[in-house]
């Protein structure tokens, strides 16, 4: 996932606004990390460069 795209996603299950954790990155490509939303406090996956809102 491009890193300049982090900032478009919002929490699915309230519409808050997410904060990004990055454990591996390369270059400006997050590899793997979550993102917590700051209102319901929901944790997101990102695995292989992919995030998961399920």
């Amino acid at each position: 996932m491009k890193k300049k795209f982090a900032g478009i996603f919002l929490c699915p299950s309230c519409h808050g606004e997410l904060e990004l954790h990055v454990s591996k990155e390369k270059n400006d490509e997050i590899l793997e990390g979550f993102f917590i939303c700051n209102k319901c406090s929901k944790k997101y996956g990102i695995k292989d460069g992919t995030p998961t809102f399920i």
